[in-house]
């Protein structure tokens, strides 16, 4: 693929890996205008969304594509070009329904209610454990998405992922990201 086509789809999933969402009333119930451009989640069972699997890691070829600096908002990023040991902390978010079934910067179909994530530098695809520190809470999420871009986050999350850390209604929330190498 050439730099100018990975420029364009590197453009059009900004957005996808950009909002933020506002927060949400203590009920968890969504309403119409309290998410960034009304990107809060679909109407969904929440006993079905915390019985959400996690991902599975299991040896896959990673994209040779994407693991070309790329620049995004005059920031440089420099991808991973093997699974390595990593680890990163920082803020985390999510994306949501303006994203779900459109495609992702892998090229999958983006599944909010699927255990996987976004994240500027790490292998595509590639697997990783994300903790909340703040409840101790622990999901593994196939990457397979690039950003997030703004506001220093360090990844973005499907819905589903952000729900069982517990950080979904606010949108955002403190992670520890740490990246899972299959035997």
């Amino acid at each position: 693929m050439n730099s100018k086509a990975l420029i364009l789809i590197l453009a059009a999933f900004l957005s996808a890996c950009s909002s933020a969402p506002a927060r949400r009333g203590s009920s968890g119930a969504s309403s119409a205008g309290k998410f960034y451009l009304n990107d809060g989640p679909l109407d969904f069972d929440p006993e079905t969304v915390r019985k959400t699997p996690d991902a599975v890691p299991r040896k896959e070829a990673l994209n040779p594509w994407a693991m070309k600096p790329y620049t995004v908002l005059d920031k440089t990023f420099y991808p991973m070009t093997r699974l390595a040991a990593f680890r990163q902390e920082g803020v985390g978010s999510w994306y949501g329904r303006r994203y779900h079934g459109k495609p992702t910067s892998s090229g999958e179909v983006y599944d909010m209610f699927s255990m996987t994530a976004a994240h500027p530098t790490l292998p595509l695809p590639s697997y990783a454990r994300v903790t909340n520190p703040d409840n101790g809470k622990s999901v593994v999420v196939r990457v397979n998405d690039r950003g997030p871009f703004l506001h220093d986050r360090v990844i973005d999350l499907s819905f589903a992922a952000a729900y069982r850390l517990g950080y979904a209604a606010a949108g955002s929330g403190r992670v520890v990201v740490e990246s899972i190498v299959p035997d």
